[in-house]
């Protein structure tokens, strides 16, 4: 939840939904994947571990395969740098992070 989030670690929620069209195609479409983007408001060590950032999650019978997700690390003083799905770095008081999670693959052919 957010309100947890934001109350156990020094970061503000900017933005938490659905990421559109990261669904796979099909008689029945994939998920949406999210997208999540946080600020931070001190200096702070972040850890990500994730997947299906290089392979996409794969659709079924005919259905087309999800979008693979992403993170990206947007410098509080300009710039932005895409991260690897597993890696930890350094951040700065108004730098943010924007996650978006893979969709899922569809099933049959549309």
């Amino acid at each position: 939840d957010v309100e947890i989030l934001e109350r156990r670690y020094p970061v503000r929620v900017r933005r938490f939904g659905l990421r559109e069209g990261s669904g796979g195609a099909g008689r029945w479409k994939g998920g949406e994947g999210l997208v999540r983007e946080f600020e931070f408001l001190e200096k702070m060590t972040v850890s990500l571990l994730t997947q299906r950032r290089l392979l996409s999650p794969r659709g079924g019978e005919g259905g087309g395969d999800g979008g693979t997700g992403r993170q990206t690390l947007v410098k509080a003083g300009g710039g932005e740098v895409v991260l690897p799905g597993t890696t930890s770095f350094e951040v700065q008081p108004g730098d943010r992070i924007v996650m978006e999670t893979p969709g899922g693959g569809g099933w049959g052919k549309a």
